[in-house]
Parts: C-alpha cells; sequence; structure tokens
C-alpha cells in the first residue's frame, strides 16, 4: 500500500475559468478557449444538468429538461431536445461519432435508451439510430451506469437492483443486437468498463460492495470475484496502458486497481470518493475530505451539500500529486482538447491546463527533487539528450553537496551526450580518483572512450595500485568485448613498469611489434622473444625477423640462424601441436637477412651452406656472399691444409654454374683476394683469352702465354700478335719462344712479313738469324705464289681469245639464219 502522506504536492496545472468568446460569432473552429482580452464574461451553462461525457472534440451535457447539448471547442453552445422529460446518462464514443444515452420520456421508472448517429442530421437534430427500453424485463428498476465497447458491438447497463445488461452486436441496430441478462446482484452497480486484451474482452462490474469481471466476447461468460470492496457511483474508470489498462476503483479508504484476473497495487488516499476520473496518466479524483468540514456529520443536509470538495490529480507512476485544489459542488470532470474541465453546480466549468515537461521540470530543479524530475521526464518519454541534461544538473547538485559517490553515478548516466572532459576536470583531483576511475570504465564498456581516456584510465590504476581490477579491465573474453584502444593502454602499461600486463594485451590482441619490444627492450627475454616470432604466421615472423634480427643473433646466434632457415626454406608456425604440419609451407628471401650476420660470420656460412645445399634455387646474393666469405677465409688462413681444402672449395663454388650472370662480381671478388685460379677460370669461361695471356705475361709465365694462344688461338688470332709484341719487347732471350710465335704466324699467315720485322725490331736481342727461316719461308711462298698467278693469268687470256672467237661465230651464223628466213617469204 503507498504511503499517501509521502507524496510531494505540486503545482503542475494552471487553472481558470472559461470565458465565453466576444461577439455572436465566437472563435474560429479549433482555436483554444478565449480567455484572454477577447472574451467577455464567463462561460455560464445551462441549469439543471444532470450528465456529462467527452469526446471527439466536444463537451456533451444532459439536463433535467431531455435536452443533450454541446460544446465545441469554439464554445459555441448548441443542443436538442433527446428525451421528453429528462436525460440520466450520456456515453460518447472516442473512435466513432456516436453517442449513447439514457433517458425518460413518460413519467415513471421506465427509462429508454437512444443511440444518436452525430454525423447524420434528421431535422436538424442528430439522427437516432436505435430506441429499445433500458430495462429487459417487466420489473422497474432504475439505471445507474452505463458503457459502451469502442467497436459498436457491445454495451452494458447497470441497474440499482445490481442486474447488468448486455447487448451484443451492432448496438445502432435493432435487428443486429441481442440483449440477455449477464449479472445479478444484491447490491447496486455502481460502475462499468469494457477492457480489450487482444481478442478478449473483459467487462468489470463493480457494486457498492464487490468487483467482478466477466469475458464477454465468448460464450458462457465466465465470471471472477476480484474484491469484496466496491465504491459509489463515478468512482470508478479504467487506466491507459501506461498502467496497462487496470480498472481502477475509488473507495473511501483506499484507491484499488484491478487486472481482469486479479486484484493489483492500491494507494492509501482519504476523503470520501465523489468521482474518479483518469487522464493522460494521471488519476483525477473529487472526494469530500473531512478536514475540510469537520461539523459535517452535524450540520443540516443543506448545509452539508455546500461543503468544500477536493480535486486532487494524482501521478501514480511517480508517486506525487500532480495538482490539488477545492471546488464547490462539482458536477463532473471531464477531459478534451488535451485539459481537465471541472463543471460546478453554478454552470461554471473551470479549466485545468497541464504545464509543458520543460515548465515541471524547472519547479522540481528548483526544490532539487532530481530523482522525482527523472521518474517525471521518463514517463513524459523526453528524449535522451533531455534525460541527460536532468543527470548533469543533479550530478552537479549532488557535487556541490559532496557528495562525489552520488554525483558520479548521475554522469555516468550521461555517457555518450555529455562531453567526458566536463566529468573529468572535475574528478582529476588525486582524492576523486576512485569516482574517476568509475566513469572512465563505464565510458570504456560503452566504447565510447578515445585513447586519452584509456591512457587515464590506466594511469589511475597504476597510481592506485589495484591489480586485480587491472586485470578485470584488460583481461576481457573476446575481441567484441574490447572497450578501449589497446595500443594507447600497452604503452601505458609498458611506461608505468607492468610489463606483464601489457605482453599479455600485446599477445592476446596480436599487437606482436609492442610484444617483441617489451620482451626485448625491457625484459631482455631474448629466448621467449624467439618462440613467439617462432608462432607467428609467415608474414609477421618474416617482418619481425627483419627488425629484431640483428639483436636476437648477438645474444642467441645459435637458434636464431635456425630460425632463419626454416624461415627461408618451409616455414610453418610452431602451434605446440595444433596446427596442420601438412599444409604447404612458405618461404622468405634468404638474401634479405644476409646483414643480420654482419658480425657473425660463422653462423653466416653455416646459414649460406644450408641455403645452397636444400634450395639450389636461392637467390644470388647468397651465392655470391658464400663466395666471397670462402675467398675471405682462403685469403687469411695459413695452415697449408686447410688453405688447400679452402681453396678447393671456393673453386667448386665458381664451377657450379651459379655466377653466369653476375661474372663480373665474381670476377672482382677472385681479383681482390688475389684468387689466381678463380680469376683464370673465369676469363676462360668468359672466354676473355686476351686477359688470360695479359693475366700470365704480368706473371711472366711465357709457356703458359704459348699455351693460351695454342689453345684458344684458333678462336682468337690475334692472340699471337699479343704474344709476338710481348715476347719482342722483352730483353732477355726468347728465341725460342719468338721462334714458335713466328712460325705459328707464318702457319696461318696472321701478320705481313713487314709488320713482323717492325715487331721484332724493337728488341735488342733478336738478329736476323732469328727471323732468317721465317724470312725465307715467307719469300719462297711468295714466289711460288707469284709462279701460280702469272700462270693463272696466262690461262685466263687464252680462256678469253677462244670465248671472242666463238662469239663471231656465233654472230655469223644468226646474221646468215636471218637472210634465208627473208629469201624464203620472197619466194612463197
Amino acid at each position: 500500500m503507498a504511503a499517501y502522506l509521502q507524496w510531494r504536492r505540486f503545482v503542475f496545472f494552471d487553472k481558470e475559468l472559461v470565458k465565453e468568446p466576444l461577439g455572436n460569432d465566437g472563435a474560429a473552429p479549433g482555436a483554444a478557449p478565449a480567455s484572454g482580452p477577447s472574451a467577455s464574461k464567463f462561460l455560464c451553462l445551462p441549469p439543471g444538468i444532470t450528465v456529462c461525457d467527452s469526446g471527439r472534440g466536444s463537451l456533451v451535457f444532459g439536463d433535467m429538461e431531455g435536452q443533450i447539448w454541446f460544446l465545441p471547442r469554439s464554445l459555441q453552445l448548441t443542443g436538442f431536445q433527446a428525451y421528453k422529460l429528462r436525460v440520466t446518462h450520456l456515453y460518447q464514443l472516442k473512435q466513432h461519432n456516436i453517442l449513447a444515452s439514457v433517458g425518460e420520456d413518460e413519467e415513471g421508472i421506465n427509462p429508454l435508451v437512444k443511440i444518436w448517429n452525430l454525423e447524420k442530421r434528421d431535422g436538424g437534430n442528430p439522427l437516432c439510430t436505435r430506441i429499445f427500453p433500458a430495462i429487459p424485463g417487466a420489473e422497474p428498476t432504475v439505471v445507474s451506469c452505463l458503457t459502451v465497447h469502442e467497436n459498436l458491438n457491445f454495451m452494458a447497463i447497470g441497474f440499482t437492483d445490481g442486474s447488468v445488461t448486455l447487448n451484443k452486436g451492432d448496438i445502432t441496430r435493432d435487428r443486429h443486437s441481442k440483449t440477455q441478462i449477464l449479472h445479478k446482484g444484491n447490491y447496486p452497480v455502481t460502475g462499468l468498463a469494457f477492457r480489450q486484451a487482444g481478442k478478449t474482452t473483459h467487462l468489470f462490474v463493480v457494486t457498492t460492495e464487490n468487483v467482478q469481471s466477466y469475458i464477454v466476447s465468448g460464450k458462457d461468460y465466465p465470471r471472477v470475484e476480484l474484491d469484496t470492496h466496491g465504491c459509489g457511483l463515478r468512482c470508478s474508470a479504467l487506466s491507459d496502458p501506461s498502467q496497462d489498462l487496470q480498472f481502477i476503483v475509488a473507495g473511501d479508504e483506499c484507491v484499488y486497481l484491478y487486472q481482469p484476473d486479479e486484484r493489483g497495487p492500491c494507494f492509501a488516499f482519504e476523503g470520501h470518493k465523489l468521482i474518479a476520473h483518469w487522464f493522460r496518466g494521471y488519476l483525477v479524483i473529487v472526494s469530500r475530505d473531512r478536514k475540510v468540514s469537520p461539523k459535517s456529520e452535524f450540520t443540516s443536509r443543506d448545509s452539508q451539500s455546500s461543503d468544500k470538495q477536493i480535486l486532487n490529480i494524482y501521478d501514480l507512476c511517480n508517486k506525487f500529486i500532480a495538482y490539488s485544489t477545492v471546488f464547490e459542488d462539482v458536477v463532473d470532470v471531464l477531459a478534451e482538447w488535451g485539459s481537465l474541465y471541472v463543471l460546478t453546480r453554478d454552470g461554471r466549468v473551470h479549466a485545468l491546463q497541464e504545464k509543458d515537461t520543460q515548465t515541471k521540470l524547472e519547479m522540481l530543479f528548483k526544490k532539487n527533487l532530481f530523482e522525482m524530475a527523472i521518474n517525471l521526464a521518463k514517463s513524459q518519454h523526453l528524449d535522451s539528450d533531455g534525460l541527460a541534461q536532468i543527470f548533469m544538473q543533479y550530478g552537479d547538485h549532488l557535487y556541490s553537496k559532496g557528495n562525489h559517490d552520488g554525483a558520479v553515478q548521475q554522469y555516468i548516466r550521461t555517457i555518450g551526450k555529455l562531453e567526458p572532459s566536463y566529468v573529468i576536470r572535475k574528478f582529476l583531483d588525486a582524492q576523486r580518483i576512485h569516482n574517476l576511475t568509475a566513469y572512465l570504465q563505464t565510458l570504456h564498456r560503452q566504447s565510447l572512450a578515445n585513447a586519452d581516456h584509456t591512457t587515464l584510465l590506466l594511469n589511475c590504476y597504476t597510481k592506485l595500485k589495484d591489480s586485480s581490477k587491472l586485470e578485470e579491465f584488460i583481461k576481457t573474453k573476446s575481441e567484441s568485448e574490447v572497450h578501449f584502444d589497446v595500443e594507447t593502454a600497452i604503452k601505458v602499461l609498458r611506461q608505468a613498469g607492468y610489463y606483464s600486463h601489457a605482453l599479455y594485451l600485446a599477445e592476446n590482441h596480436a599487437h606482436h611489434e609492442w610484444y617483441l619490444k617489451i620482451q626485448l627492450e625491457d625484459i631482455k627475454n631474448y629466448q621467449e622473444a624467439l618462440r613467439y616470432i617462432g608462432k607467428l604466421p609467415f608474414e609477421q615472423a618474416e617482418s619481425n625477423m627483419k627488425r629484431y634480427g640483428k639483436i636476437l643473433m648477438h645474444h642467441i646466434p645459435e637458434q636464431t640462424t635456425e630460425l632463419l632457415k626454416g624461415l627461408c626454406t618451409d616455414y610453418r608456425p610452431s602451434l605446440e601441436g595444433r596446427g596442420d604440419r601438412e599444409a604447404p609451407g612458405c618461404r622468405a628471401n634468404s638474401e634479405e637477412f644476409i646483414p643480420i650476420f654482419a658480425n657473425n660470420p660463422r653462423e653466416l656460412k653455416a646459414f649460406l651452406e644450408h641455403m645452397s645445399e636444400v634450395q639450389p634455387d636461392s637467390p644470388q646474393g647468397i651465392y655470391d656472399t658464400l663466395l666471397e666469405l670462402r675467398l675471405q677465409n682462403w685469403a687469411h688462413e695459413e695452415e697449408p691444409q686447410v688453405k688447400e681444402k679452402l681453396h678447393a672449395e671456393a673453386i667448386s663454388l665458381l664451377k657450379s654454374g651459379r655466377f653466369c650472370d653476375v661474372f663480373d662480381k665474381a670476377l672482382v671478388l677472385c681479383q681482390m683476394h688475389d684468387f689466381q685460379d678463380g680469376v683464370l677460370y673465369l676469363y676462360e669461361q668468359g672466354k676473355l683469352f686476351q686477359q688470360i695471356v695479359q693475366y700470365h705475361m704480368q706473371h711472366e709465365q711465357y709457356r703458359q702465354v704459348l699455351a693460351v694462344c695454342e689453345r684458344h688461338g684458333a678462336q682468337e688470332p690475334s692472340l699471337w700478335e699479343q704474344a709476338l709484341s710481348y715476347f719482342a719487347r722483352k730483353e732477355e732471350d726468347c728465341k725460342q719462344y719468338v721462334a714458335a710465335v713466328l712460325k705459328h704466324i707464318e702457319g696461318k699467315n696472321l701478320m705481313p712479313p713487314l709488320l713482323v720485322v717492325q715487331t721484332l725490331a724493337h728488341n735488342s736481342t733478336a738478329t736476323l738469324s732469328v727471323i732468317r727461316d721465317y724470312l725465307v719461308q715467307k719469300l719462297q711462298k711468295q714466289s711460288q705464289q707469284i709462279a701460280q698467278d702469272e700462270l693463272r693469268v696466262r690461262r685466263y687470256r687464252e680462256e678469253t681469245t677462244r670465248i671472242r672467237q666463238e662469239i663471231q661465230e656465233l654472230k655469223a651464223r644468226i646474221v646468215w639464219s636471218v637472210f634465208e628466213h627473208f629469201i624464203l617469204e620472197d619466194l612463197f
């Protein structure tokens, strides 16, 4: 039971008397009720009003003269004669322009029900589509209440004898409607209400002593007894969906709410209830309070009728009284045009206009009732921006009062709307670090934190030395649960010395570079760093070995070399037995890792030899570097046997055929290290025969010069000329070599004799005897050649003479043949 005495009272409605519009024409249809300078006097309704209702843009009244009056928004009152005697009940449907009424056309207890179609006219009056007696039987009784379902298929009428009739079918037509007695009881029926839930239609029935519900949409009409408390006439109502369409029964002690099958909450609102009404989420109750008229029990009947009546407007959701005022002799309370209208016995109409939401909130702010403001804003469906503004003001209020814990909880509710820096500045003081941490945690959970917020939160954790909170923050179950910038977190944790936490983040979120930085630069755990690289996918393993290979080679050369061998041949991540070892491996370009071995020649040699053996199609740089390394080792080796072995290895590498396309580079390497056999081999492979001869000449290796000329002179005859020039310039006795060269030159006729003589003229040791044989043989050959040429000339001349004679003979024959041909033609 709600404690009514604790409910706060507010003035959330403005009260004023409705005034008539100035002039006969009145205000335009749809205009607000006039209440300003354009109003002349207060609106006064006709006397004798007995019943009221509202809907479809009008207030509807029935009086003791049988007339029904309509007051539209233009405040131009119109009416028509509905009954001959009096109107006792009205029900205006909200979704149809249909009005149901109960009244009397003759004396006695014989009430009639009339159904009016307000959209159609009959002689200027609304069309009455149906008339039938309210009492189903012959026994007279008084109608106490009336209700109609909005679908026009149900109408219920309650009587003072405790019975309820149900009209089922189209209520606007006699032939489509069936009337039957639904309920019989011993207590007067004081209220009826239909409730639609899906396809099920319930009818609430309340008497002075009990409350019950019926299911009227099916057969048999099952009944549920809800309570043994009742209420007076007009003291029941049906709430809107905000209160789940509950049936409200306002008893003198309490106000009860009911579902079709059970009783709901109750509220201890004191006072003798006269009217209960539901309006836009508010419960409106008019009651006679004993405190207002303490002597009412002893006064006369007339004096009691003039007692003050209190109208209270309750907000059941937010537990406060939105408005409270005192009236005299309230006839009824109506709701239309977004306002409440209170009709009093003197014919005056009082308008209660609800203040706008912002005004109500400002009233609550002035009283520092922020919790109530929040609840009100939610019930009024204020947007998220408006709610955030309330949360901020509430947080500011609590902060100013020193309630920092409460303030930060309100600021947390502004996340996503209020700029975080506004809150952060308030709690940057070291004494408020716990509050700041709570705010930043929520900011991250909602994925609205930036890198600066992450940095600040982690610094809060480290300053508080709260390792458990820190671990809870960073150790999320999956990537989707990460609400912070991981890289920023790693940087902050590393800077604060929380290496293990930083490593956890780096490893679990695949920030390989940061993981290796921390392992190598901070912890100096080279073995673990190398193991981690070995677990990475190929691309990451390759890039990180290029980045950190030199550091690892310096500290753990053997293990690093082994990893590089695998990386450049058939790499598969070491997944500790969980990977598919049958999957094809990847291999990196081994040449790109050679700089890593700059200070580790032994490991470099092992790596290069492994690559050349296991992967013969390795890049050329591997073989170039291996050749250079072997030549260096050969050049610096002093042990003869080892040197010979290294010599054989270098020659073997040169003969492997891997240097055909980089001949010049290999030659330069051999020359740099004075590797003569290699130089000569490369000269020969490159067909650089002159360079071979020149090499032997430089080393005065005469026999080798002749050997090269004999071996390659056929391909390059100029070698003999080069050899002759070489021996001709030598001052020592080289007769045998010159003779050998001249013999070959003479045999192949490579040089003119005069050029040979001029070449040998430079040698002071060369005598005529050296070239005598050469010259004699040369002259003999020339003499023979001259004789042969003279014989050939003579033969050619004789042949020419013979041919000329044959030509002359042929010409003579041709002339004689032509002559004979012409003579024969003349004869015939």
